[in-house]
């Protein structure tokens, strides 16, 4: 009888979350122990099992995957986690990394990826597939924005002139423009729209 590698599957798509589910429960060395729809529920059910691995869906109701990823780990120091998400931007590869999942899949990976990826944590190895390390080493070095530039960044995203900005964040005019200008800089792009792409891209803003 051998140990079979216990997993926690939270992920709020139903669909997802049975695929997933389906595919580790074949597998002869593995099982899954519990499955969760949003992070706080992912939370309380690793308090409950203690699963060797835990894969994380990053985008769920309530509490994301990073947030949930960030709450086991500051109770459970080891724990074991994967991140599963569509987005492949370099700033979400490295905000998941830093709150401690030692893989960052996409869900568009095959199955063996999948499988090697759960066997390779369970080992405590990280597993980054090629194409998310290659998106980590090809980027510019993390644009290192303030706060405000960041929120300035959301209003450029959201379409909103100069004028808008400085209404909506109650600043001079004057201000954001400066603003604006670190940023185009920071992100090295030339116009408003680059800054846009890039930081949608890049996973530096979510829509």
């Amino acid at each position: 009888m051998i140990d079979k590698i216990r997993i926690l599957v939270a992920e709020d798509h139903l669909v997802a979350r049975v695929g997933v589910s389906t595919i580790v429960n074949m597998q002869p060395d593995m099982t899954v122990v519990a499955e969760a729809s949003n992070g706080l529920q992912a939370v309380e059910l690793f308090r409950k099992h203690r699963p060797d691995v835990t894969l994380l869906d990053l985008r769920m109701p309530g509490m994301g995957g990073v947030e949930a990823a960030t709450a086991i780990r500051a109770e459970f120091p080891t724990a074991r986690m994967i991140a599963l998400t569509t987005y492949g931007g370099d700033e979400d590869i490295r905000r998941a990394l830093a709150a401690g999942v030692l893989a960052y899949l996409t869900k568009d990976v095959l199955h063996d990826e999948l499988l090697k990826a759960i066997r390779a944590v369970h080992e405590g190895q990280t597993y980054l597939p090629a194409a998310v390390a290659a998106a980590l080493a090809a980027q510019l070095p993390r644009p290192d924005l303030s706060a405000r530039e960041v929120q300035v960044l959301e209003l450029i995203v959201r379409g909103l002139a100069n004028k808008q900005i400085a209404y909506t964040l109650n600043i001079a005019e004057h201000t954001v423009k400066n603003h604006v200008k670190n940023i185009l800089s920071k992100l090295g792009v030339q116009d408003r729209t680059q800054a846009a792409t890039a930081a949608i891209q890049r996973g530096i803003i979510h829509l």
